[in-house]
């Protein structure tokens, strides 16, 4: 049975508070794990989460500020403690090589599970597989900053009134679904269109292109809203998100389940966000991540 679910490890922005950790996110997609942005501490909050290094597949970092990276060196160094199994990859802005090399080697260890290094330098796709596309978009931020968007390939659904009306059932049903045919009777006869899921995550940035590009039509959005409304000009300058400019985009782009994290520690009523959220339009699920929580993708549309 697949799972997908979004673990969050961490909410907190620049500095940790006493109640979040510094950034860290696990995406659960049918058998693989993606790990976004590992910030210090990160090792620690996989341990309360029940997050294993033999769940992380992919390493996906945004930029390389601190809150972002910094848990790298110990993650990887975990990834080659446990022995991990199957090569993991990371993706990474090319502009910080210099930040991840440091990171990998921070100190010595023995390394003992293939670690690819896919760094991003600009717009497209990273990596495809039968299960999803990985791809990246350029945001805007004081350092070079990536969005990343998780795709499923469009699928069909078989509908069961379509095919009792032609007499299929049992092993046939697996059978057009593979074949696309069963004697006269084509899949299109017997299903209908069911759109692959969608996610997004987005970390730092100020509204940009590349904003709206990764949010379209998502089922899931995870996206930064560092700062409430009233402290506009401060997100703009030092390159965020707030809490409506971060939902209004959700709301253009049809996004079904919105996940609002990355708080200002100037901040101690999480609500506010999610009101200033609903004041800007938003009409969809909508959570206030919290560290621990684990969030289930929507049911596909």
């Amino acid at each position: 049975m697949s799972v997908r679910e979004f673990v969050v490890l961490g909410t907190a922005s620049q500095v940790p508070t006493r109640h979040r950790n510094h950034n860290g996110y696990l995406l659960r997609w049918d058998g693989e794990g993606i790990l976004f942005d590992p910030g210090e501490g990160t090792q620690r909050q996989m341990l309360r989460a029940g997050v294993a290094a033999h769940d992380i597949n992919r390493i996906c970092v945004t930029h390389f500020h601190g809150d972002h990276s910094l848990g790298l060196a110990g993650v990887i160094q975990r990834i080659n403690l446990d022995q991990v199994p199957h090569p993991v990859t990371a993706h990474y802005p090319a502009s910080g090589q210099k930040f991840f090399d440091r990171l990998r080697y921070a100190t010595a260890y023995r390394e003992t599970v293939p670690l690819r290094e896919e760094p991003v330098s600009a717009d497209g796709a990273l990596a495809q597989g039968p299960s999803y596309t990985l791809e990246a978009r350029l945001l805007s931020h004081p350092v070079e900053s990536f969005g990343y968007r998780i795709t499923e390939p469009d699928g069909r659904r078989m509908v069961p009134e379509l095919l009792a009306r032609h007499g299929i059932k049992g092993p046939d049903v697996g059978r057009i679904q593979r074949e696309g045919r069963l004697g006269a009777v084509t899949l299109e006869e017997v299903s209908e269109p069911r759109p692959g899921q969608r996610f997004a995550f987005v970390m730092d940035t100020r509204l940009c292109p590349g904003v709206d590009a990764l949010a379209e039509g998502c089922d899931m959005l995870v996206i930064e809203s560092t700062f409430l409304d009233e402290d506009e000009r401060l997100a703009t300058d030092h390159g965020h998100l707030t809490a409506g400019q971060a939902a209004r985009a959700a709301r253009d782009a049809g996004v079904r389940h919105l996940v609002l994290t990355h708080f200002s520690q100037r901040y101690t009523d999480p609500a506010e966000f999610e009101r200033q959220a609903r004041a800007a339009g938003f009409e969809g699920e909508l959570t206030v991540a919290a560290d621990l929580m684990r969030v289930p993708l929507p049911k596909r549309g």
